[in-house]
């Protein structure tokens, strides 16, 4: 999952078992499957040991407070024992029959403690038994590590190293100087020889060091040895000791002879840094986690073997979530300047398309180029990607074309086009129309230059006929920024948002046929509606309004009060879903346009932020009478942290692989938020009707027509003052929040405070002074502007 695994164990039967979010994967080397997925904790599993009496047998511990021993070829859990405290490291001792160790919370640091593993009848036990071994330890399973079959315990922590020895009961604290004129001495792990007393540590400036006579507190020694640049992030000792692996961001796996800086082999090319190193049991076979969510299979004569490539986790997903037509495949930033097609349904990455085409360098404040955007063709034939570099005022931009090439299974470059705006692409995207064959295939690109560009394909002069792309259109709107486009499923119009106005074009003939704006506030989301709500265009802003607008009356048909972050519709159906960000939690609501009503809603579907969504097709349309909206496509999202399904879905391999399954709250919501906008049939009052039909450019100023405005929206009182009616206003505008006749815009001022607060938003109450002011307006006569 987009999540980093935590260190693999090599079991002497070729099994690699490694952790993957909630779960741990059994993983054949001879056949390169997954053989078994152990799924059972509640939260992040966050370490794993082979049981040192039974090698078939594997413990495990999480977040969620439990101990688990298994038997991972069964896949079965023996025993369950509860903490009731999160386990953040795992370790296990073959002279500690009857207990573990584990890293526990303890304030403001940790502890790494003994849990006695209570003998009982049943499955679920106690584990409450808990004895401290060392105080103020690091979180990290690297940075504690037992010594000579378990006579002492290493814990190394900043610049301090703790070795407490069971049998004396006797601890010896060691300091280094934080003087970082030699280098930085900062600890970043630790490992104990198998069979001799020496301890090895590596250290943030690239130096291991190699501990001796350590039991005596002010006569020890130790030597250095220095090849790593950077920080040395994982050391490993071979099964008999003759041999020390080390690892870091060179993405070089180094193994030391004799504790000689002179005797050293590599294995370069790793792909990326290095983050963990595991021997297995016999020695036969060394593993390495690197941080782009892979496992390298490493023989003992150092020579590659095979890897097990998961979702590789970007630095920025900037890409989106992108589904490829063709194979049904998640498209996203992968390596630095990759792309990745990801295989949700195998779980496993198809293939990387290296896009940028340039080295990346692995150093801090370079700034280098990176893929921001990227758009399929309806079939999948085409590939449109952009990229960038990370300069902010003048960004180095390419647009580049690739054709799919069935031959060699891959996409190949067609066009590179340098700067094809002169400032950042906001977006992209592809016109398909059947009806026009391959002739209709066009691409629009929007920037924050104030324009977009209609590209169209040219046949070359060469003989073999081939095709580049090249700028057939240009357009603009009032010089605003262009932010979002989209095409309507037929093809036939253009949708595109300029900052507050959105704009819909004629895709043949490039005319503007008509504007739709929400101030205040950018348009963040634009969409078509599908197959029977196509007539519907959506628009989310970034002042937490859902807008739906009917094309063929060119009005607002209907408004939701909803601070939406993801509007994602679904390829196969009229649904789309709106993710909203409110009071720290995010919020899913499934809805189809012509209705306002929500068809589902979830609320508080996690904690994080969603940044990105996507709906991807299912081979097969599922028969779920529940949750018809995900008959024929699953949700995905992404996190800061993780790739999750949407959890309403029936347990299956892949939602176990991914989702995070916890409770579901029963949710008996029916409506999409507020619903400020009302059926356009609905009798609107004569001012608001003036306002809105007025041509804008013989309008008088806004702050003149805003008194008018307001008084509009005043109930008429017969037979009292204007100061009673001032006094009654607004009691009698909460009423008519229900029945009132009022257009659009007369709506959506008056919003419902008590389901703004169901959805998390505050609502603002005016001063005195603000009151008084609001009073004085009502007052004023405007009786004449009826005769204008």
């Amino acid at each position: 999952t987009l999540r980093e695994e935590a260190p693999a164990r090599v079991s002497p039967c070729r099994y690699v078992l490694y952790v993957s979010g909630d779960f741990v994967k059994v993983y054949s080397v001879n056949t390169e499957e997954i053989l078994r997925l152990l799924g059972g904790h509640a939260d992040l599993v966050t370490g794993i040991q082979l049981n040192p009496q039974n090698h078939m047998q594997l413990y495990s511990c999480s977040l969620d407070g439990t101990i688990k021993l298994w038997d991972f070829m069964d896949g079965i859990p023996i025993k369950t024992f509860t903490v009731g405290t999160k386990l953040l490291a795992l370790y296990t001792l073959a002279s500690a029959e009857d207990s573990v160790f584990v890293v526990i919370p303890k304030k403001d640091t940790f502890q790494l403690v003994s849990v006695e593993l209570t003998k009982g009848i049943g499955q679920d036990l106690e584990g409450k038994e808990l004895s401290v071994v060392l105080d103020d330890v690091g979180a990290s399973m690297k940075h504690i590590a037992f010594g000579r079959e378990g006579t002492y315990v290493v814990s190394v922590k900043d610049v301090n190293l703790q070795v407490y020895f069971f049998k004396r009961k006797l601890l010896n604290r060691f300091s280094l100087s934080t003087v970082k004129t030699k280098g930085d001495n900062r600890f970043s792990c630790v490992v104990c020889h198998p069979k001799e007393d020496c301890i090895a540590t590596g250290h943030a400036d690239g130096k291991i060091r190699l501990w001796r006579n350590f039991h005596h507190k002010k006569e020890y020694t130790y030597s250095t040895l220095h090849w790593h640049h950077d920080i040395v992030m994982d050391l490993a000792f071979s099964v008999e000791g003759t041999r020390l692996l080390s690892g870091g961001v060179e993405s070089v796996l180094v193994q030391w002879h004799n504790e000689s800086s002179c005797q050293k082999d590599f294995l370069p090319r790793l792909g990326s840094p290095i983050e963990y190193i595991s021997m297995s049991s016999d020695g036969v076979l060394c593993c390495t986690l690197h941080t782009d969510n892979r496992l390298s299979i490493i023989n003992s004569n150092l020579r590659f073997s095979r890897s097990i490539q998961g979702l590789i986790k970007s630095r920025d997903v900037k890409t989106g979530l992108v589904v490829d037509p063709r194979t049904k495949a998640l498209v996203l930033n992968g390596e630095p300047g990759h792309l990745q097609f990801y295989s949700l349904q195998s779980d496993q990455q198809l293939f990387s398309l290296d896009i940028v085409q340039r080295q990346y360098i692995h150093q801090a404040g370079l700034k280098q180029s990176d893929l921001v955007k990227v758009a399929f063709s309806a079939r999948g034939t085409w590939l449109a990607t952009v990229e960038e570099s990370e300069e902010v005022t003048d960004p180095e931009l390419q647009l580049k074309l690739w054709l799919y090439n069935e031959e060699i299974q891959s996409f190949e470059l067609n066009t590179r086009i340098n700067t094809p705006h002169d400032n950042h692409i906001t977006d992209l995207c592809f016109r398909d129309m059947d009806e026009l064959g391959e002739d209709s295939l066009i691409l629009v690109t929007t920037g924050r230059d104030c324009v977009f560009k209609v590209w169209v394909m040219v046949e070359d002069t060469d003989p073999e006929g081939n095709v580049s792309w090249s700028c057939d259109f240009v357009g603009s709107y009032h010089n605003y920024q262009a932010t979002n486009c989209c095409f309507s499923e037929d093809g036939s119009l253009l949708a595109i948002s300029f900052e507050e106005t959105v704009t819909v074009w004629d895709s043949l003939t490039w005319d503007l046929k008509c504007t739709f704006c929400h101030p205040p506030g950018n348009i963040r989301n634009i969409c078509f509606g599908r197959l029977t709500c196509s007539k519907y265009l959506i628009g989310a802003t970034d002042y937490g309004f859902l807008c739906c607008w009917n094309l063929l009356t060119c009005a607002l048909e209907w408004s939701a009060h909803l601070n939406v972050v993801v509007l994602q519709p679904d390829p196969l159906s009229e649904h789309i879903a709106a993710v909203s960000w409110l009071s720290k939690e995010s919020s899913l609501f499934v809805f189809k346009p012509s209705e306002p009503r929500p068809v589902y809603i979830q609320r508080n579907l996690c904690k994080e932020k969603i940044r990105l969504a996507a709906f991807v097709p299912r081979d097969e349309p599922e028969n779920t009478e529940k949750y018809l909206w995900l008959r024929k496509s699953q949700l995905f999202f992404l996190t800061d942290t993780q790739l999750a399904v949407e959890e309403s879905l029936p347990v299956t391999p892949f939602s176990l692989l991914l989702g995070k399954h916890r409770h579901q709250q029963a949710q008996e919501d029916t409506d999409l938020g507020k619903l400020v906008v009302h059926n356009k049939q609905e009798q609107a009052s004569p001012a608001v009707k003036e306002l809105l039909h007025t041509p804008a450019h013989v309008l008088p100023s806004a702050s003149f027509l805003c008194t008018i405005f307001i008084n509009s929206l005043l109930i008429s009182k017969e037979n009292k003052s204007a100061e009673e009616v001032a006094d009654e206003v607004e009691m009698e505008s909460e009423k008519a929040e229900d029945d009132s006749d009022e257009e659009d815009v007369t709506a959506m001022e008056q919003e419902d405070t008590s389901h703004m607060e169901l959805l998390g938003e505050m609502t603002c109450k005016l001063s005195k002074s603000q009151e008084k002011e609001l009073q004085k307006i009502r007052k004023m006569d405007y009786s004449w502007l009826s005769a204008l």
